[in-house]
């Protein structure tokens, strides 16, 4: 069951495979999107290319535009999500290059590829397109808060990529292999480009960010489960009002704290300290419960690529006992996984 509300359009397609760009980057939580493309879409992703400075890797062969399209690429993806969502100026000329190359340029940034100059002279010049994909469709009505049948899970954060999108991939595919009936939502720029739709929250008028939740997961059979993808964190200084306008439009049932337990601040905003699970878990109870009374926390999922197998094990048992709910790592899998599954469900 796949609604069609929020598509990116009825029949769009992006041009497959990808080269994956991964900028300058320095922070690898800001190529979240190179990685979760390479993670959960590997047969759609020939290669990537990084520029000087760059410090990070989704673990593919590096390649140059020109050896990407003779590879088989037909376009490039900007693997980076960086703050404000803007195309670095030292980016330029590798996108142009890209283009001269014949790839299309796919960006899922708030900057629209089209107002860099540039950027679109090369296009006009070559013939290749510039897709942007943080573009909400139109006619997003106010939300109304209604009761919607069918049960929906959400994933919420201590902070920003950290998890959110790979806890909900996982438990719809978890839900789908025990023979249930589910929906992945996606509510961002990578989610979007592994689903093939859904809504970039994030650039929604906040007005309509509730409505734009409610679009995105209508009405299904009892038995139906949306998994969506959380944005944010209500205790992020920047993010947190389209996570409520998420929260609040999403009326889950169900929500996954997900956290990175090496992490201690805000990620870009040092001055200010990472929440702990518990008041992530007390917070969005009480604003959660405004559009659906019955939401509950399922569990948590832990990021624990920073652990050995051994170091993630303990640290998840201590955290079970602590909290008195399921802990996994979701990317794991295994026992404490379907645990956490079998919570959410119950």
């Amino acid at each position: 069951m796949n609604a069609p509300t929020g598509r990116l359009t009825d029949n769009f397609v992006l041009p497959q495979p990808y080269l994956l760009f991964l900028g300058d980057t320095t922070e690898a939580g800001y190529a979240k999107t190179a990685f979760g493309l390479a993670d959960w879409a590997p047969d759609r992703c020939i290669g990537e290319l990084a520029i000087g400075g760059c410090t990070v890797t989704a673990g593919l062969t590096r390649l140059s535009p020109a050896e990407a399209r003779t590879a088989g690429a037909r376009s490039l993806v900007i693997g980076v999500a960086n703050q404000g969502g803007v195309i670095g100026e030292s980016w330029i000329a590798a996108l142009v290059e890209a283009m001269e190359a014949g790839l299309d340029i796919v960006s899922g940034l708030h900057v629209r590829l089209a107002s860099v100059p540039a950027l679109a002279e090369a296009a006009r010049r070559t013939g290749q397109r510039l897709i942007d994909i943080r573009t909400p469709p139109a006619g997003i009505p106010v939300g109304n808060g209604r009761k919607r049948s069918g049960k929906r899970l959400l994933t919420v954060g201590t902070d920003c990529a950290l998890g959110k999108k790979y806890t909900a991939l996982a438990l719809h595919r978890a839900l789908v292999a025990r023979g249930i009936d589910a929906d992945f939502r996606a509510t961002g720029q990578t989610g979007i480009m592994i689903a093939g739709g859904g809504m970039p929250m994030d650039a929604v008028i906040a007005d309509f960010e509730a409505g734009a939740a409610e679009m995105l997961s209508p009405d299904a059979p009892a038995g139906h489960w949306d998994v969506i993808e959380g944005q944010g964190s209500l205790f992020n200084p920047a993010y947190a009002p389209v996570s409520l306008g998420l929260l609040h439009g999403s009326q889950p049932d169900m929500f996954i704290v997900c956290h990175d337990p090496t992490r201690k601040t805000i990620l870009g905003m040092e001055s200010f300290a990472l929440p702990s699970v518990e008041d992530v878990i007390d917070m969005t109870i009480r604003l959660g419960s405004r559009t659906n009374p019955a939401i509950r926390c399922g569990g948590v999922s832990l990021n624990t690529s920073s652990f050995d197998a051994e170091g993630a094990e303990a640290l998840m048992a201590a955290e079970r006992d602590r909290l008195g709910l399921p802990v996994a790592d979701p990317i794991r899998g295994g026992a404490s996984f379907d645990a956490l599954v079998d919570n959410c469900l119950a």
